[in-house]
């Protein structure tokens, strides 16, 4: 049996111009004219693909989807070349009113690591190799 490949990781939008907003301050190249969209996907390198959609998309069909609570289950991690960089990012993101979960540190499991939440309260992993 062949094993699946990952290629897309969705979120699901409040209000989506705000969250694309987020992930563009954070370097990802998103057209303006996506924020009005019923759904918008970005190619990363590497090749795996970041898409939004807003809550009535999801609506659209599947009528009886409900945003989960609490704690975030899953996070999108981004790796940057060094610790700088990702003090520098997670700085930029705090400084523009984003919520900074975690502050800059390093991890025992040899990454330099922070975490931001984006508009709809997922954990945006910030990290680079020690």
């Amino acid at each position: 049996m062949a094993v699946p490949k990952l290629t897309l990781f969705a979120i699901v939008a409040d209000d989506l111009a705000k969250s694309l907003a987020f992930y563009r301050r954070l370097g990802l190249d998103i057209p303006a004219e996506a924020d009005t969209a019923p759904h918008v996907e970005v190619v990363l390198p590497g090749g795996l693909r970041l898409a939004w959609d807003p809550v009535e998309t999801i609506h659209s069909f599947d009528e009886e989807w409900k945003a989960p609570t609490g704690s975030n289950r899953f996070a999108v991690a981004f790796e940057f070349p060094d610790a700088a960089g990702v003090d520098a990012k997670f700085r930029e993101l705090v400084d523009a009113g984003y919520v900074g979960h975690k502050e800059p540190w390093d991890a025992v499991w040899g990454q330099h690591y922070a975490i931001v939440l984006d508009p709809d309260g997922n954990a945006v992993d910030l990290y680079s190799v020690l």
